[in-house]
């Protein structure tokens, strides 16, 4: 058995039925893999999901208080707890395709009670109905967190890397000999700075292939919170 396959077979044996479907590939080949793109494309659409979580858990929890008073309260929260077991199953299926990380679901609620209000009593207990919206909550600013920063990363760091193959449109289509970093005036005499000499180019090129390599173990750190949300939230 390889390292690799040890290691699969060790998330395989953890107590709560989690298990890693792929391993990370290395840092220097890590831009260029299906991997990373996967942990992307989940950071990036769940900036959208986390809004809609977020507003629903927030929205509905405040309403099932206004109104707990009544009994209008009691199946609002029981919808609440409903609908996050929904986004909970989603952001379960998120993980398993874009991160790897597949976590089986909890167990289905099962009423004590017949009837309607059965049904509702059995919401309003369910443990991981409520640790469901709790994770839609608690990641929402991380879900904002993440996405800037990912985002940022990425196309800043493919920006510079890229740069000496647009330099020349700068001095072709504007009066600027390269990029401008900056330009204002202080005194009377103007400050400005232009990347233009061929050490200037290289350097920023670098600085942009440093950030294309960093980026995905930034990425990585950056989902592997979600992977300890979902196990520890969203799972059994």
């Amino acid at each position: 058995m390889t390292t690799s396959e040890h290691a699969l077979r060790s998330e395989y044996d953890r107590h709560d039925g989690a298990r890693r479907t792929e391993e990370p590939p290395y840092a220097w080949r890590a831009p260029f893999s299906s991997y990373y793109y996967r942990e992307l494309g989940f950071v990036l659409s769940g900036f959208p999901v986390a809004i809609a979580g977020f507003v629903f858990s927030v929205t509905l929890f405040s309403l099932g208080l206004a109104t707990f008073v009544t009994v209008l309260g009691l199946p609002v929260l029981a919808g609440l707890t409903s609908g996050a077991r929904g986004f909970g199953r989603l952001e379960r299926a998120r993980a398993r395709g874009m991160l790897a990380l597949d976590v089986p679901g909890p167990e289905p609620v099962r009423a004590v009670r017949p009837g309607a209000w059965g049904a509702v009593t059995a919401r309003l207990t369910d443990v991981a109905g409520w640790k469901a919206a709790l994770y839609q909550v608690l990641m929402f600013p991380w879900a904002v967190l993440s996405f800037s920063l990912s985002l940022v990363f990425t196309l800043v760091g493919w920006v510079l890397a890229f740069y000496p193959a647009y330099h020349w449109s700068f001095r072709t289509y504007t009066d600027w000999p390269g990029y401008r970093v900056f330009d204002y005036w202080d005194k009377g005499v103007e400050h400005v700075y232009y990347i233009q000499s061929p050490w200037q180019i290289a350097g920023v090129s670098l600085i942009g292939t440093l950030l294309v390599f960093l980026a995905p173990q930034l990425l990585r750190g950056l989902t592997n919170v979600n992977r300890l949300a979902v196990r520890g939230l969203l799972g059994r």
